[in-house]
């Protein structure tokens, strides 16, 4: 929906609250802000960010009821390691036992979601997926986001959940195809809600980099030129699922391309 004349950022765009129970994440993924914010803060490195850590207070909380949606999780994802994803499982159960209305944020592998759906589908009216979906093709997931699953098997888990009838989006961001336009098509049939766009807010700058990996760096940066954005905003938002985040509004904002009334009735937030 289209917020007034509040401006949210970061995960406010999406919820209320957020919760999450590990630290590190094993995607592994190259743009993470969560991991750059970790080894800035020397909680992590990037040899330790890829094996998660338990938060047991988290997992162990007894939950309140949120007065508004919660996002879990936000600075990791629920994959197939055993230890992890149970205590994964275990924060998604204590929030629903709360009666809290949840966003269930990840690049999905299908187990995973088949697990959620088998442990979770009495709190089916609660539960809403956002699956990150960043590309089709499989060459870019590998290198961006190492150790996620690739672009069939999210797929898949999209088409699960929507067989199944959960609430369901897809959040592409960062998007990493030259013409997303493509992927959104592939997602939008099988997405109750919203469609959300966003760029690639850390990207690294590594002059060292062997030509084999600087390839992908500008390759990126050259997908996210102020013209480019603007061609695409202008292409994808009549489409009436579409959402882009706030990386984007501001960005054409500030190069003049909506003014101050225009861009607040641009940002949203669900």
């Amino acid at each position: 929906m289209t917020q007034g004349m509040k401006v949210t950022k970061g995960t406010r765009e999406w919820a209320d609250f957020n919760v999450n129970c590990l630290l590190g994440c094993h995607n592994n993924c190259r743009y993470c802000y969560a991991k750059l914010m970790a080894k800035r803060f020397r909680r992590a490195t990037d040899e330790t960010w890829p094996t998660m850590r338990i938060r047991q207070n988290i997992v162990m909380q007894k939950f309140r009821r949120f007065p508004g949606r919660v996002m879990f999780p936000s600075t990791h994802d629920i994959v197939d390691v055993p230890e992890a994803k149970e205590a994964c499982f275990d924060t998604i159960r204590g929030l629903l036992n709360s009666n809290n209305e949840v966003l269930i944020t990840t690049k999905p592998a299908a187990s995973i979601i088949r697990e959620i759906d088998r442990l979770f589908s009495a709190f089916k009216s609660k539960i809403q997926f956002r699956f990150t979906i960043t590309s089709r093709d499989d060459r870019l997931l590998r290198f961006w986001e190492p150790n996620a699953p690739l672009f069939e098997e999210r797929m898949e888990s999209l088409k699960y959940a929507s067989r199944k009838k959960y609430k369901t989006s897809v959040s592409i961001e960062p998007f990493l195809d030259m013409e997303p336009e493509v992927l959104v098509a592939a997602v939008a049939p099988y997405c109750t809600e919203s469609i959300w766009l966003g760029k690639m807010n850390y990207i690294a700058c590594h002059p060292h980099d062997l030509a084999n990996t600087k390839q992908y760096y500008e390759a990126v940066r050259s997908n996210y030129t102020v013209e480019r954005l603007a061609s695409i905003f202008e292409r994808l938002s009549p489409i009436s699922k579409i959402r882009f985040k706030d990386s984007i509004i501001f960005r054409l904002q500030r190069h003049g391309y909506f003014d101050e009334e225009d861009r607040q009735r641009r940002v949203y937030r669900e």
